[in-house]
């Protein structure tokens, strides 16, 4: 009776594509953004908790802002990540005297802007750094090496895959220079590609960035320093847990007993980012999943519309023999097909989204099943809440009000 009553739906809606069409549109708009978000947030946590899980259980990141509280230490204030304080050169200079840490690694925001011969980016990440930088991030180089102690205080560059393709084209930029705030630092290698370009661990995509040692970097910024996060490794036979309790003590002493910083271990960072990533998509999906309202108010104004339209046709049904019920069903399934057909379709559209982000971008989105058998149901239901009212507004007319009409 059902497949009766739903071929009989879509000849109706058939008949009447592009009012069906834009119909459709809120519930497409809305499934598709839904499962999208949901499907990158998952990757993007997939991807960089992934890739802080590769630093080892000794990396420990400094970052400016209070982020821990709780008497435990494990809960976040996220708001604390748009904080206005700062870490100083003087923090990395305190903390490289403490005979606890092997790694004093500091991450210093220079500008977003470089320069070749051939063209100019402004959408870039200039940083200066150690040393220690591809240890500690198992970074690599395709081309050329990393700077290394001896050449700290030259003015050399390292540089990111995309910033190499868009900077020097088709030739070998070893030995070019680029130029940042106007002085020029000669190219000594090309990063490998990083498979998630962003490394939360230094807030940095390094595949669209420009590495230059730390003490040039603080000359271009007229010695002023913008620390984005330090990095600390404890030396021989120190544990993690010691090495935070000195480097505590001698950060607390250079702010004046002022804690405006947060140092945390792996599993903290591993939280920390968990939490902000799904934050993110829970805001952002809750938004988009408005449109699914906006899309079932649509089926039930065109619902409402299309039975003032066929009132005579109603009217002719009952006159046949048609009853309340039958009537009643014969709507309430054009409504459920509009929602479940917009569902499928926005579905449909997510997952040709995700298979672009995984072709043109390195982000991996993550299919998240649940969220899909979920966003089924809810399109039903939407389809359900919305088809009820025109529906039974058919159903109540009166055959010879009907005919009149």
């Amino acid at each position: 009776m059902w497949t009766g009553y739903i071929k009989a739906a879509i000849a109706s809606l058939r008949t009447s594509r592009w009012r069906t069409t834009l119909t459709m549109l809120g519930i497409v708009i809305g499934v598709s953004s839904v499962v999208t978000i949901v499907s990158l947030g998952e990757g993007l946590k997939s991807q960089v908790l992934g890739q802080i899980n590769r630093l080892g259980p000794d990396v420990i990141t400094i970052r400016p802002g209070k982020l821990v509280s709780g008497p435990d230490g494990n809960s976040f204030n996220l708001l604390a990540l748009l904080s206005t304080s700062a870490l100083s050169d003087n923090d990395v200079a305190t903390l490289k005297k403490l005979g606890s840490l092997q790694t004093v690694l500091p991450v210093n925001f220079v500008t977003s802007s470089a320069a070749s011969t051939e063209a100019e980016l402004n959408n870039i990440s200039v940083i200066g750094t150690g040393p220690q930088l591809p240890q500690t991030l198992g970074l690599s180089t395709n081309l050329g090496d990393f700077f290394d102690d001896r050449a700290a205080n030259e003015k050399v560059a390292i540089i990111g895959p995309d910033v190499a393709a868009k900077l020097y084209s088709i030739i070998n930029p070893i030995g070019h220079t680029v130029a940042v705030a106007g002085q020029d630092f000669i190219v000594r290698g090309v990063l490998n590609p990083s498979s998630t370009g962003l490394l939360v661990a230094a807030q940095t995509d390094f595949n669209s960035a420009v590495l230059i040692p730390y003490e040039p970097s603080k000359e271009i910024v007229g010695g002023k320093t913008n620390l984005l996060q330090i990095l600390i490794q404890p030396g021989p036979n120190v544990s993690p847990d010691q090495a935070i309790k000195d480097a505590h003590a001698t950060l607390l002493k250079t702010h004046e007993g002022v804690e405006d910083f947060t140092i945390l271990k792996q599993h903290q960072l591993l939280k920390l980012v968990n939490g902000v990533i799904n934050s993110a998509t829970t805001f952002i999906g809750s938004i988009a999943a408005i449109s699914l309202l906006v899309g079932g108010v649509g089926i039930m104004n065109i619902m409402l519309a299309s039975v003032s339209e066929r009132t005579r046709e109603i009217g002719i049904r009952k006159a046949v023999g048609a009853t309340n019920r039958q009537i009643l069903v014969q709507f309430f399934s054009e409504g459920l097909v509009l929602s479940s057909l917009g569902g499928f379709l926005g579905i449909l559209a997510a997952l040709l989204v995700n298979v672009a982000f995984r072709l043109y971008t390195s982000l991996d989105p993550v299919i998240n099943w649940t969220v899909i058998s979920l966003a089924i149901v809810i399109t039903i239901g939407i389809g359900i809440i919305f088809s009820t009212a025109p529906a039974l507004k058919a159903a109540r007319k009166h055959p010879i009000d009907a005919l009149r009409a």
